[in-house]
């Protein structure tokens, strides 16, 4: 057994419940391995790496099974172009739609079953989420905590009276502790996200190693990525802020050291939404911790950046990007089935900017929420909003082909900066702000996640906005996948070429790409090194001297090949 897991489980545990633990963790390990290994190991990531987030509900056709529905749609319409699915939890729920898991072992019956989706690891590399921070209380686990049920009872995490709580750090403004009876009398337990999302207490030995046979089972069903959904606040210490804690480090790096034990193939994302800063400490030394992080500080960066029309605060950052090691990169992302976070651009926007941000969301149709601070006191804490209504201007009507242009350009920037792309279901098909779902469930998230009729979203491609979407999108990954310049470990450079405009030089041995983004409404007309170039997307020629960039405009440049 790897060195590595001894040691990091005494220093979680002490070295007298390691060494009691280590005998059952190698038994768990030996019912895994052979059917694990015998699974192919996978490419490391390159250009060709995509992945699309969903739900596995979001396409309706009939009574088939929802998971089919989708597979078959994503086959016909995206195969070749995106190489990945995250398919947001699929398991039986209670609420949040799916992160409030009631079984992490079974497939919710409404969308399909194990089948359907080892279905979709014939065709996509897959990544699942781990939702481990909490546990639904209609969970198995949770009832029989209630009971009194060894081992249950030490799966959760209770409070006594009179705990210091006072700087846990609070991602929502609703209560930390929420009260529960049980067969010992009332018990305060403690709930980071809501009172039906129970926290898990990692000091248990015992449900740690339920949490690892979780993981393992999950790579038998196909996942080749594993996203540890809220993993920050997984270890609970009063007194102190409960988040990044050196045994939430410790506890992440033992699970990449179980994986790459027998299923070497895996990838762990970390989802941290947090300020820059704290959220790439989830890479460890580069080798240890997570292969990937959610690039969090991404989408109200460039947000901001189209609403201004200025790129310097955004090239800024960018240029400041940096990774511990050559086998680790970003996840990157625009859209998700959440919000657009604030917190992770906190330290990089002022106060000022980011309440700007807050306001102008709200006019354009979008909700904001809060989280509660130290202090009792009260700030935005995620924009709820389509990112393509987001980058809307509230002063001017809409204009379909301006508004499609935008948000490619957008879209373009994410997908040219190192890392994997992440890319939204309702971004790639060009979906809108869904209000009514607002107005039907309560939940302000519900704006960026309607489900949709296959044969209606097929009609809407046809024509109009999706249809400029979707085709634009299409023209950016075939491209995307065709050049190692666009690898994920590649290098990667900012250049200072005008205000309006973000400039990536990105660069894989003898590959080179220049990427071009107008973040503004205005023209800019550009001089740029060398003789004469390519436009990778519309295949024309450029000379050097005076390029000029559209509103919203994109060019992928490449030398041209008669260049000497």
């Amino acid at each position: 057994m790897d060195e590595r897991i001894g040691r990091l489980l005494t220093f979680v545990y002490g070295a007298e419940t390691a060494q009691s633990i280590l005998p059952r963790l190698e038994e768990l390990l030996d019912e895994f391995r052979g059917q694990i290994l015998a699974r192919p190991v996978r490419r490391h990531f390159d250009h060709r790496d995509t992945v699309l987030i969903t739900y596995g509900d979001i396409l309706q056709h009939g009574d088939e099974p929802p998971l089919q529905t989708l597979r078959r749609f994503l086959q016909a319409s995206v195969g070749g172009l995106v190489g990945g699915v995250h398919l947001l939890p699929f398991f039986p729920y209670s609420s949040d739609d799916g992160f409030a898991v009631i079984d992490y072992q079974e497939v919710d019956p409404a969308l399909g079953d194990w089948t359907d989706v080892e279905a979709f690891g014939r065709s996509f590399h897959l990544m699942f989420d781990a939702v481990i921070n909490h546990i639904s209380r209609q969970s198995e686990w949770f009832q029989a905590f209630k009971r009194g049920e060894a081992p249950y009872t030490d799966f959760f995490v209770t409070v006594e009276p009179g705990a210091d709580l006072s700087t846990v750090f609070r991602p929502r403004a609703l209560p930390l502790l929420t009260p529960v009876e049980t067969a010992q009398g009332t018990k305060q337990v403690w709930t980071t996200f809501s009172a039906d999302q129970i926290d898990l207490n990692y000091r248990s030995p015992e449900l740690l190693l339920e949490i690892l046979r979780v993981l393992l089972s999950y790579v038998t069903h196909g996942a080749q990525m594993i996203r540890l959904d809220a993993i920050a606040f997984m270890w609970k210490e009063p007194g102190t802020s409960c988040i990044h804690r050196p045994r939430t480090h410790a506890l992440i790096q033992l699970m990449r050291a179980v994986l790459d034990e027998i299923a070497p193939q895996v990838a762990l994302i970390t989802e941290t939404n947090v300020p820059h800063e704290e959220n790439i400490s989830y890479f460890g030394d580069g080798q240890n911790e997570a292969q990937m992080v959610y690039n969090f500080s991404l989408p109200p960066l460039t947000l901001r950046a189209f609403h201004t029309g200025q790129a310097t605060t955004l090239a800024r950052w960018a240029r400041g990007l940096t990774v511990p090691s050559d086998r680790v990169t970003f996840f990157n992302f625009l859209a998700s089935h959440d919000g657009i976070g604030l917190t992770p651009a906190r330290g990089i926007l002022s106060e000022g900017e980011i309440e700007a941000l807050v306001q102008r969301v709200q006019a354009l149709g979008g909700y904001v929420s809060y989280k509660t601070n130290a202090d009792g006191t009260q700030s935005a804490y995620e924009l709820n909003i389509n990112y393509l209504d987001a980058l809307g201007d509230p002063d001017k009507s809409p204009e379909e082909e301006l508004a499609a242009r935008r948000f490619l350009a957008s879209q373009a920037i994410m997908l040219a900066l190192r890392g994997v792309p992440g890319i939204y279901f309702h971004s790639l098909f060009g979906s809108r702000n869904w209000r009514e779902g607002v107005a039907r469930t309560g939940q302000k998230r519900a704006i960026n996640r309607q489900k949709l009729q296959r044969d209606q979203l097929q009609r809407e491609l046809q024509g109009g906005l999706r249809r400029r979407v979707f085709g634009g999108y299409r023209r950016l990954l075939r491209v995307r996948t065709t050049e190692m310049a666009f690898h994920p470990y590649g290098q990667q450079r900012v250049l200072d070429l005008h205000p309006a405009v973000l400039a990536v030089e990105r660069a894989r041995g003898l590959a080179k790409v220049l990427c071009l983004h107008n973040v503004s409404r205005e023209a800019i007309t550009l001089d740029l090194p060398g003789n004469a170039w390519v436009d990778l997307l519309s295949e024309k020629a450029l000379s050097s001297e005076g390029v000029t960039l559209p509103p919203y405009g994109v060019l992928w440049l490449k030398r041209h090949w008669m260049e000497p």
